[in-house]
C-alpha cells in the first residue's frame, strides 16, 4: 500500500487463526520463557514444538519441560496437525494449541449511546456479543455498575455460562482513565470525578475487573485480532463522539508515566480556541468531534430550531447537505479535515507509526480521509524524503470496542497464571 492509501476491511486482520501480538524473541527476555512459550502458541493458533524451540532460539528440551508445565496447568493441549505433502501414513504430525476451555473472560464497553459486550474463550474465539442502546448518558457511580452488572447478566444468559464461569472482566468506559489504578479521573458516562471504577465493579461482581480508556479498547483490539498483530509500532485514533488515540510501542500498549497519555483529542491546536467539554480550549477534539460539528451547523446553517435533534440526527442531515453541494456544511466538514490533518501529521512527527488506523463511528463520513485531508497531512509531516505512514480505515463498530475490552481482560488473566507477582500492566 503507497501512501495515503486507504482501505475498509470486512474482518479482524489478516490472520485466519490465534490472537494476540506476535512478538520477535528479543523483546521478550523480560517476560518469563513459560509465559514467552505460552503466548507464542495462542498468537499461532497452531504451532509444532519445534518451530517454538526455533523462533524463541531455544533448545527443543527446555520447550518439552515448560510445554508440559503448561499442558499439566491445562492452558496448552496437543493438537493434531495436518502434513502437507504427505500420505497420511505413520504417526500423524503433533502440535500445539491453546486449550480454549481453561478460562473465559468477558469484555464490556460503555459509551454514550450503546453498550456492548462479548465473552470469549481463552484462545481468544467468540462465544457471545450483545449490544443495548443506553437509557441515560450521564450516570452516578452506583446507577452505572448497576447498568455493568446487568449487562453481564444478559451476556451470561446469552452464552449460557454461569457468571462464576468467568475468569476476569475488561471494562471499557470513554475519558481519563489510569489503567493500573482502575480510576476513572474524568469521563463523559459518569457525573463524579476521579471515580474508583474497577474497585467498585469488582465489589459488585465478585470477578477481577480491568478498566481503561475506549481508545486503547480499539487499540488492544488491533493487536490481538486485527492488522497489529504483526506490527511493531503503530496508532489507532479513533473519532467518535470524542477523538481519542492509542499507541503501539515495541508490540505493548503504550499509557504513560501515570497511565493518561495518548490523549490526542486534548492536544490544542487553537490557542483560546472553541470549547471542549474537558472544560478547557482549543482541543483538536472540540474541531473535529461529533459535537463540534453539531455547534458549527447550528451556528453556520442557522439551525438553532434543530437544536432538540439528537446529534447523531444533525450529522446525518449536514452530510446529506454537504453532498447535495451546500458550501457551508461542505466548508464545516472540510475545516473538520483540516485540524484532522493537523493531529495526525503531529503524530507523524512525534512518533513515526508504521500504520495509522483511523476508526470509530465517524469513519462514514469520508471528509475524514479525503484526498485532500491525506494530502495536507503530507504537506504538514517532516520533509524527509521518505512517504508518511500508511493509513488504513477500519469502521468496524461498536463491538469492536467490546473485543478490545475481552484482550484486556485476556491478559490479565494470562500475567495472573504465568508472570505471578508482576504488576499487570503490560499488554
Amino acid at each position: 500500500m503507497t501512501e495515503g492509501d486507504t482501505r475498509n476491511s470486512q474482518r479482524m486482520g489478516p490472520d485466519s487463526l490465534g490472537c494476540g501480538p506476535h512478538i520477535p524473541a528479543l523483546s521478550e527476555s523480560s517476560r518469563p520463557l513459560r509465559q514467552q512459550i505460552f503466548e507464542r502458541v495462542r498468537a499461532a493458533g497452531s504451532i509444532p514444538r519445534v518451530q517454538v524451540a526455533k523462533e524463541l532460539a531455544i533448545s527443543p528440551a527446555t520447550v518439552t519441560t515448560l510445554t508440559s508445565e503448561l499442558i499439566e496447568m491445562g492452558l496448552v493441549e496437543e493438537i493434531q496437525a495436518p502434513r502437507d505433502g504427505e500420505s497420511g501414513r505413520g504417526r500423524p504430525a503433533v502440535a500445539l494449541g491453546v486449550r480454549a476451555s481453561a478460562h473465559l473472560v468477558a469484555g464490556i464497553k460503555l459509551a454514550e449511546r450503546e453498550n456492548t459486550a462479548v465473552i470469549v474463550d481463552f484462545a481468544g474465539n467468540l462465544i457471545a456479543d450483545l449490544a443495548a442502546p443506553r437509557q441515560s448518558q450521564v450516570m452516578e457511580l452506583p446507577a452505572l455498575v448497576e447498568t455493568i452488572d446487568d449487562l453481564l447478566a444478559r451476556i451470561c444468559a446469552k452464552a449460557g455460562i454461569t457468571r462464576d464461569a468467568l475468569s476476569a472482566v475488561g471494562l471499557g468506559v470513554p475519558g481519563f482513565v489510569d489503567a493500573a489504578d482502575g480510576v476513572a479521573h474524568w469521563s463523559p458516562i459518569l457525573v463524579a470525578r476521579h471515580v474508583p471504577l474497577a474497585r467498585a465493579v469488582e465489589a459488585r461482581l465478585g470477578l477481577p475487573v480491568r478498566v481503561d480508556n475506549d481508545a486503547n479498547l480499539v487499540t488492544l483490539a488491533e493487536l490481538w485480532f486485527g492488522a497489529g498483530r504483526r506490527l511493531s509500532d503503530f496508532a489507532v485514533v479513533t473519532i467518535e463522539h470524542g477523538v481519542g488515540m492509542g499507541f503501539v510501542l515495541n508490540h505493548r500498549i503504550y499509557r504513560g508515566a501515570r497511565g493518561l497519555g495518548m490523549e490526542l483529542g486534548h492536544t490544542k491546536v487553537q490557542l483560546d480556541g472553541a470549547l471542549c467539554r474537558c472544560g478547557q480550549r482549543g482541543c483538536l477534539e472540540a474541531y473535529v468531534a461529533d459535537y463540534a460539528l453539531a455547534r458549527e451547523a447550528t451556528t453556520a446553517l442557522n439551525w438553532t430550531s434543530r437544536e432538540t435533534q439528537s446529534t447523531n440526527m444533525l450529522l446525518e442531515s449536514l452530510y446529506d447537505h454537504a453532498k447535495a453541494g451546500n458550501a457551508a456544511a461542505r466548508s464545516i466538514f472540510h475545516r473538520a479535515g483540516r485540524f484532522l490533518a493537523l493531529g495526525l501529521a503531529n503524530v507523524v512527527n512525534l512518533f513515526d507509526p508504521e500504520l495509522i488506523i483511523l476508526s470509530g463511528e465517524r469513519m462514514r463520513y469520508d471528509y475524514l480521509y479525503a484526498n485532500e485531508t491525506l494530502a495536507e497531512i503530507q504537506a504538514l509531516a517532516l520533509n524527509t524524503g521518505r512517504p508518511v505512514p500508511k493509513i488504513e480505515i477500519h469502521a468496524w463498530g461498536d463491538l469492536l470496542w467490546a473485543h478490545g475490552a475481552a484482550a484486556l481482560a485476556l491478559s490479565a488473566v494470562t500475567e495472573g497464571l504465568l508472570a505471578p507477582g508482576r504488576e499487570i500492566a503490560a499488554q
